[in-house]
Parts: C-alpha cells; sequence; structure tokens
C-alpha cells in the first residue's frame, strides 16, 4: 500500500464523503423515478439514467480510495423523502449544486497536493454533475 500523509489522508476522507453522497444520490433518484408523477412522469427515464451515473461515480471513487491507500467505506449520507414531485426534483437539484461545490473544493485539493490522477476523475464526475444540474434546472423551469 502507497504511504498515506496527513494531507492525503485528508483528502481520502473527502473523496470518501464524496462517495457516501454518492450512494444516498443514486439511492434517491432511483426512488424519486420510481414515484414521480404529474407533470413530471415524462422525466422518470432521465432520473434513472442520473441515477446510474451516480452508482458510476461511485465506483470511480471506489477506485480512487483503495489505489491511493484507503479503505471504501459503505456509508450512505443522509437524505430526507421529498413529498411531491417538485420538491423531488429541487431536492435532486440542490443535491447536484452541493456536489458541484464539493468536488470543485477536493480538486483545489487534489491540485495541491499534485494529484493529478485524482484530479482528472473528479473532473469526470464534475463534468456529470454539472450536466444533472442543468437538466433539473431546465425540468423545474419548464413546468413553472
Amino acid at each position: 500500500m502507497p504511504m498515506v500523509t496527513d494531507e492525503k489522508q485528508n483528502l481520502l476522507n473527502m473523496l470518501e464523503t464524496d462517495l457516501a453522497f454518492e450512494y444516498a444520490s443514486a439511492l434517491q433518484y432511483f426512488q424519486h423515478a420510481a414515484v414521480i408523477g404529474g407533470l413530471y412522469f415524462a422525466f422518470a427515464a432521465d432520473l434513472l439514467t442520473h441515477g446510474d451515473e451516480e452508482i458510476g461515480h461511485a465506483k470511480k471513487l471506489n477506485d480512487l480510495i483503495a489505489f491511493h491507500g484507503g479503505i471504501p467505506l459503505v456509508e450512505v449520507a443522509s437524505r430526507f423523502m421529498a413529498s411531491n414531485p417538485t420538491s423531488m426534483l429541487k431536492q435532486d437539484y440542490e443535491g447536484e449544486l452541493d456536489a458541484i461545490v464539493r468536488y470543485k473544493a477536493h480538486i483545489d485539493t487534489a491540485l495541491a497536493l499534485g494529484e493529478t490522477g485524482i484530479v482528472s476523475v473528479l473532473l469526470d464526475i464534475l463534468a456529470d454533475e454539472e450536466h444533472h444540474a442543468a437538466d433539473l434546472r431546465s425540468i423545474l423551469e419548464g413546468a413553472i
């Protein structure tokens, strides 16, 4: 196993936080796709796609953490159940905005440590999160 400095351990902890949120996001998207209705029913397939992509992010984070000497956790971040379709989509949108902020900060940390491989993976995930946020914003704006 590679030697893990305190700074790198801090970065691995950040990645584990990201991992917990990716698991939670996937579950949330799957649940929302199953129960969404009304004006938003046509977007259930999009939510399933987003959920699948969040699982892909979790896989990438698992691999990164293990490769860099950590042990990926199976913690799932807390989520609350939204009560109606608009609230569900707003919850999904806010989750994506939170992910964007976290990933940008974690990219900066990885850059400062010279961890360009981690940066590359996080940039790919960030691009997906920004795309998800744009999709959700469009859906929400279209229904208002």
